[in-house]
């Protein structure tokens, strides 16, 4: 069930950019006032990062999650443009697609930073195997006036 969580998002999404690629004017309010290669940048920024989530989820190192997800937002890319090939209205060009691997190479590069930045913080945390544990049992409460008294010994 949890890789189903991983996997769902980036399945809904690219599900999404297959619906608004058939169509012959997906958005053209947006589209009218945007540039085309910014919202393909963008779009594919978007997929590209929910596959390092579920890469991520999956296991997999920063830098192996980000090659393999750029490998399939730009697989995915071309695919699309393929697709958008045979819809009315629609053209499938390379630049559109150097868009989408640009956008994912971006966004790819953005979270294995970011897992790399995080995974130093956790690192550095002071290792506490190597501080001896405290006495248990009637031990613990037979050496605290032993404690006490060593303390008191020390300040005079």
């Amino acid at each position: 069930m949890r890789r189903a969580w991983l996997w769902f998002p980036p399945l809904l999404y690219m599900s999404v950019i297959f619906y608004l690629s058939s169509q012959s004017a997906p958005l053209p309010g947006l589209t009218a006032h945007v540039w085309d290669k910014a919202l393909h940048f963008i779009e594919y920024g978007t997929l590209c990062i929910l596959f390092c989530r579920a890469l991520h989820g999956e296991g997999f190192a920063a830098l192996r999650l980000a090659l393999v997800a750029v490998v399939l937002t730009s697989a995915y890319g071309a695919t699309d443009e393929v697709h958008q090939s045979f819809v009315p209205e629609r053209n499938a060009g390379a630049d559109d697609w150097l868009a989408d691997t640009t956008g994912g190479a971006a966004a790819a590069t953005l979270f294995s930073t970011a897992l790399r930045l995080r995974r130093p913080l956790r690192r550095s945390l002071p290792d506490r195997s190597d501080r001896p544990t405290a006495p248990t049992g009637r031990a613990a409460h037979l050496s605290a006036p032993a404690d006490r008294s060593r303390r008191a010994a020390d300040r005079e």
